[in-house]
């Protein structure tokens, strides 16, 4: 499929406003504390035994503090602190094995952070093998990796490679030295490029960069030259993040001079120059939101066949899998429940130790309704097309009666252009492939009765 959006920044413009990533649904802000440990180990325990599962573990530490970063991490230079939390990760999942059916092949684990290559090879190597000892991971499964590569070392590519890792996402961001200063964050371009050449070397593929922009003192100028090096990197997916400065929420980011900070139509521009660069010149696929992948990368390949999901590690290509997480802050996703574990340290050792696991401290479980529009959204998200018969007869409704706010809530959005609908379907056309999130919001039930809006902006 053709998934190249057009870029028209007036109606960017328009659009522009806090929404959600719809990374889940209902979304984090809409977990409750009433959702406990004990109703997420009963769901778990209850799961179809023929449902694959996508592991997902939690490393917080890093070396040294990215002063743009908004993920739950922690700077350390304790080797202590973090072989305890090694320890403590294998007595999670000890705990937690023990609830699931052996029978579950694991066809995904992500490791993500947080830095995952701070730890040690051997650290890498006894982690992976310990998670294999206790689950049944499939000889196919997708096995990623963040990596920073200031850190990375060769032993530590091994290492991971060894325990299966076949994926890697290496942070980039921007590579330009001011840009780097601005935001703590000192990596040649060469440190980069050995890091991918070592991910090669030992059979990793689908191979990630992460950019973000919106960065202090990003300019048009030096953020070709960041896109003009990524070219030579050849990566197979490329992120584009946009930089969310929210200092009264990430308090590190006080550091950041804001008067370097991209004024809002520069930003846009960035974007839109990002995009067309990475489509029109480099020949990568807009996927959706911020991933753009090679046209035969396996998340092209699953967008062509409706494979395509989203989940809290954004796009995946195993649809049906759920989603068991270790560690700090992570977040599991079942069919009928979203469980979010503790994100204090103190807690969550203390948890562990008392066999208390599953870490939990709140989620939500999925009305009928919540698990029918998640199905919509996700298509949106995923596909850029709803079918509303597939969707009638998958959950026995009528779509024209259980979604008629909906459907009048697109009406403006199909007069600027964004989608079509006609009597049996919904098609995102170009431009509103950038604003997909604005056209999955109309079929929100919570959207409108948020108390505090806490979402970024939609581009």
């Amino acid at each position: 499929m053709d998934s190249t959006p057009a870029v028209d920044l007036d109606l960017i413009r328009r659009y522009n406003q806090p929404g959600p990533r719809y990374t889940s649904y209902p979304t984090a802000p809409h977990f409750s504390h009433d959702y406990d440990a004990t109703d997420f180990a009963r769901d778990l325990a209850a799961a179809d035994t023929d449902t694959p599962l996508s592991l997902y573990v939690h490393l917080p530490f890093c070396r040294s503090l990215c002063y743009y970063c908004g993920c739950h991490m922690k700077v350390t230079q304790r080797a202590d602190s973090i072989q305890r939390y090694v320890d403590a990760l294998k007595q999670e999942i000890d705990q937690m094995a023990a609830l699931v059916s052996a029978e579950r092949p694991v066809v995904q684990m992500h490791w993500g952070g947080g830095t995952p290559t701070y730890l040690t090879a051997e650290q890498i190597r006894d982690l992976g093998t310990h998670i294999r000892r206790r689950f049944r991971v499939a000889d196919d499964a997708e096995i990623s990796i963040e990596a920073d590569p200031r850190g990375l070392t060769e032993d530590r590519v091994a290492a991971a490679a060894e325990v299966g890792f076949n994926r890697m996402s290496v942070g980039v961001q921007d590579v330009n030295r001011v840009v780097q200063e601005a935001i703590n964050r000192i990596q040649p371009t060469e440190t980069v490029a050995q890091a991918l050449r070592w991910a090669r070397e030992y059979g990793f593929e689908g191979l990630n960069v992460d950019l973000v922009y919106g960065l202090p003192h990003q300019t048009p100028e030096r953020f070709q030259h960041t896109l003009d090096v990524v070219d030579r990197l050849q990566p197979d997916r490329i992120a584009l993040y946009s930089y969310a400065h929210v200092p009264s929420i990430k308090k590190h980011q006080r550091v950041i001079d804001e008067d370097a900070l991209p004024v809002p139509e520069t930003k846009l521009r960035l974007f839109k120059q990002g995009l067309e660069h990475l489509t029109a010149r480099s020949g990568y696929r807009f996927i959706g939101m911020d991933h753009f992948a090679r046209p035969t990368d396996a998340l092209a390949r699953a967008q062509d066949t409706g494979d395509l999901h989203r989940n809290f590690q954004g796009y995946s290509t195993r649809a049906d899998a759920e989603v068991v997480a270790f560690g700090v802050s992570g977040i599991s996703q079942l069919r009928g429940a979203y469980a979010q574990n503790v994100k204090a340290l103190p807690a969550y050792y203390e948890q562990v130790a008392n066999e208390n696991a599953p870490t939990v401290f709140r989620g939500v479980r999925l009305s009928p309704e919540d698990q029918l529009r998640r199905h919509v959204i996700m298509q949106l998200m995923c596909n850029f097309h709803l079918d509303k018969a597939a969707v009638a007869e998958r959950f026995e409704i009528d779509f024209d009666d259980v979604f008629a706010d909906a459907w009048a809530r697109l009406s403006l959005l199909e007069a600027d252009g964004l989608l079509i609908r006609t009597e049996n379907a919904l098609h995102v056309q170009p431009p509103g492939r950038l604003l997909i999130r604005n056209i999955a919001r109309a079929f929100d039930a919570y959207c409108d009765h948020a108390d505090h809006p806490v979402h970024a902006q939609t581009v």
